[in-house]
């Protein structure tokens, strides 16, 4: 639920409301009790993540990450199949 910023026309109080997002705006003015209140544009504040699952490097880039690690960046060319083992297979069937 957003906070909402509220400004009393008549005597100028401010002040803040957590309110849902379908709450009417509120109009009566908790100072001096008139139909006043003009609710404000406010800039909102960043999205927070917080719990487990979220890492500092999850959506950096990977040049970016690996430098702030101090590892080599992963190299963009494909790697080479590994080749099969050439030594005949000893099976003891019996």
């Amino acid at each position: 639920m957003p906070t909402y910023e509220y400004k009393c026309k008549n005597c100028g109080h401010g002040f803040e409301e957590f309110q849902s997002i379908t709450a009417e705006p509120l109009a009566m003015c908790p100072s001096c009790g008139q139909p006043t209140l003009k609710r404000l544009l406010a800039g909102g504040a960043g999205m927070i993540f917080k719990g487990s699952g979220f890492y500092q490097t999850d959506y950096k880039s990977k040049t970016l990450a690996s430098k702030e690690s101090g590892s080599k960046p992963a190299s963009s060319s494909p790697k080479s199949p590994k080749k099969p083992n050439s030594s005949p297979s000893t099976s003891t069937d019996k």
